[in-house]
C-alpha cells in the first residue's frame, strides 16, 4: 500500500519519463484520492498511513489518468489550425468498474 503518485499515473499512461505529466498527475491524484476517500467514508484506506488499499489505488490511478489526459474536461473535438483532435476521455464520475471496487468499502444506509 502506498499513496498514488503522479509518477504512478504517468507510468500507467506509458510516459514514466515525462516529468511535466507526472507533476500534473500528482496534483490530480490528490484530488481524486480525496474524492475516493469521501465516497467510501474513509474505508479502503490504511488508518495509520492513510494510503489506499491496492484495489482503491487502482481506481485512483485510472480515474486520475482520465482526468489528466483532458484537464480542461472538453467534451467535444478541438481544432488547432487544420488539425481536428477528437474528444478525449472526461472524468464525469466513477466508471462502472471503479464503482464496483469503491462500493466494496462504502457504507450504505440500511
Amino acid at each position: 500500500m502506498a499513496a498514488v503518485t503522479g509518477y504512478d499515473v504517468a507510468a500507467f499512461l506509458g510516459q514514466p519519463e515525462d516529468a511535466t505529466l507526472a507533476d500534473l498527475a500528482g496534483q490530480h491524484a490528490a484530488i481524486v484520492t480525496a474524492m475516493a476517500r469521501a465516497y467510501t467514508r474513509g474505508k479502503g484506506f490504511d488508518p495509520v498511513t492513510g494510503a489506499a488499499f491496492d484495489d482503491v489505488a487502482a481506481v485512483i490511478t485510472t480515474a486520475t489518468a482520465r482526468l489528466v489526459t483532458n484537464p480542461q474536461q472538453a467534451t467535444g473535438p478541438t481544432t488547432v489550425g487544420a488539425i481536428i483532435r477528437p474528444a478525449a476521455a472526461v472524468f464525469a464520475g466513477w466508471t462502472l468498474a471503479e464503482t464496483f471496487v469503491l462500493n466494496r468499502y462504502r457504507a450504505r444506509a440500511q
